[in-house]
């Protein structure tokens, strides 16, 4: 066989093999869409779907890309306090966890800010989606800068996806930024010990899809990264409230993939500061008692607590939680 005829073969081979794989990959994109959700049993909503009545109006502050984005303000009793930054879960916004900014604002005396995330709120740019894998996090350090003028102590208190969020933070490019870490219930990974089938009803991820936007990926295209691959399970008495306009029921792959730890999630976990971990015993979304086991052997600076009867949405308006959450910040 000739030289040119077996450059040929190889590079026949070669294209049918990239073919192969871009039609698989797409095969499985266009396989699935989102669509409305099957009635079946979900999280717990009560008594959290509205804001306390003495929440602060939302404001704004300009993020890198010139985005204004919303945030609630509590100020602290001093200069020097530590800022304390408080990320929501995924679907819904700030405003839910303002008992936990009272809390320490009231009793500690710390400065609170309370960031709606990119693509979350009462109007977004893009409801679900941002523009890129990352984003969240530049978005986070923005608002860091914006308020951290005297070089002081920063906190973060992140609940599910957004304990998610704070675990990627950690261990980003700005992780540096941050003191001190509470993570209460927070996704990990969702073959992780600690992950529930479906997150208790809440999540129906659209798998095929996510599969082919991963293997593009993989290779580095992300045209399609705007499609979205996940959907979240809001009970309809949520969604048919004043409030139901600002749920946000689905996620773009590169906002799913930002709101979430890296692949390698223990890594991630590596790079947290001194951290304390708070679950309920009844969490419906994930195994509260799997998070030591799996999180400590990663990382020797936590403290973990779990709290008797407690479900995973009811965590953050609990008497007990937030006065663990101070206690462990003061």
């Amino acid at each position: 066989m000739s030289l040119k005829r077996g450059l040929k073969i190889i590079l026949t081979a070669v294209l049918s093999s990239v073919l192969i794989f871009l039609a698989l990959a797409v095969g499985l994109i266009v396989s699935q869409r989102v669509k409305p959700l099957a009635n079946k049993d979900t999280l717990t909503f009560e008594n959290i779907s509205n804001e306390t009545t003495d929440a602060p109006a939302l404001i704004s502050y300009v993020a890198r890309d010139g985005v204004q984005l919303g945030v609630r303000h509590y100020p602290g009793a001093g200069d020097d306090v530590p800022l304390v930054v408080v990320i929501h879960g995924s679907g819904w916004h700030g405003g839910a966890y303002t008992p936990i900014a009272e809390a320490l604002s009231r009793d500690q005396g710390f400065e609170i800010l309370i960031p709606d995330m990119r693509g979350h709120g009462p109007q977004p740019v893009r409801r679900g989606d941002i523009d890129y894998i990352g984003q969240l996090e530049d978005d986070l350090a923005d608002l860091i800068t914006a308020y951290n003028t005297t070089d002081r102590p920063v906190y973060m208190v992140g609940h599910s996806s957004g304990g998610g969020l704070t675990i990627r933070f950690a261990g980003g490019a700005h992780g540096d930024m941050l003191d001190k870490v509470v993570l209460m219930a927070p996704f990990l990974k969702h073959d992780a010990p600690t992950a529930r089938a479906d997150a208790g009803g809440w999540s129906h991820v659209l798998l095929r899809r996510l599969i082919g936007l991963s293997m593009l990926n993989g290779v580095g295209i992300e045209w399609f990264n705007g499609l979205h691959v996940i959907q979240f399970n809001f009970p309809p008495e949520v969604l048919h409230s004043k409030q139901g306009q600002t749920a946000t029921t689905s996620y773009s792959y590169r906002l799913n993939t930002s709101f979430a730890p890296r692949s390698d999630y223990l890594a991630d976990v590596a790079q947290l500061p001194p951290f304390l971990l708070l679950a309920g015993t009844q969490d419906e979304a994930f195994h509260a008692k799997a998070y030591k086991p799996t999180m400590s052997p990663a990382n020797p600076n936590g403290q973990y607590r779990l709290i008797d009867g407690l479900d995973h949405l009811g965590i953050i308006m609990d008497k007990q939680a937030l006065d663990v959450i101070g206690d462990f910040l003061n």
